[in-house]
């Protein structure tokens, strides 16, 4: 069964508008929002609306702040399992690496080392998702994208240790 909010709108003459949200716990919040922005949210005592427990005054950004902390985020769920950590490297070609005039396929990058070269800069190009037979040249700086882990191990492997 689903609960439904039971939520008030008064006006305030010259001051603004006050909102209620009576709660199943019990206690009875409002906002006041006055004419010029400012926002107080107050906290009443469920026996006697008119008597205000406490209140605090918000500001703009903090009243922004708040109402992002109560809305649900409807994707929230997707990420809060999910803790990967991926960075993303440039990795020279000097004349000190073995696959300097080699293919890429050459390198077995990804399978050795989980790391993926998804680009390849060279001179004032970029090559996109070079495919294994892309021969790399002196000069290259491979864009590499895996873990520290991974991007360490091809960083080994390209510039020969």
């Amino acid at each position: 069964m689903e609960h439904t909010a039971h939520v008030g709108k008064t006006a305030l003459p010259g001051v603004g508008t006050r909102y209620d949200l009576e709660t199943d716990a019990g206690p009875h919040l409002s906002v006041v929002v006055h004419q010029d922005g400012r926002r107080i949210l107050a906290f009443h005592d469920p026996e006697d609306d008119d008597n205000c427990k406490d209140a605090t005054p918000l500001a703009f950004h903090e009243a922004t702040a708040l109402a992002k902390l109560l809305t649900p985020d409807p994707v929230a769920h997707l990420h809060q399992h999910i803790e990967i950590d991926l960075v993303t490297e440039h990795i020279p070609v000097t004349n000190r690496s073995s696959y300097a005039g080699r293919t890429l396929g050459a390198t077995q990058a990804r399978s050795r080392t989980g790391a993926s070269i998804v680009a390849v800069l060279r001179r004032t190009a970029a090559v996109p998702s070079p495919t294994p037979d892309f021969r790399l040249a002196i000069g290259d700086t491979l864009v590499v994208v895996g873990t520290h882990e991974g991007t360490d191990a091809v960083a080994e492997l390209i510039t020969g240790g």
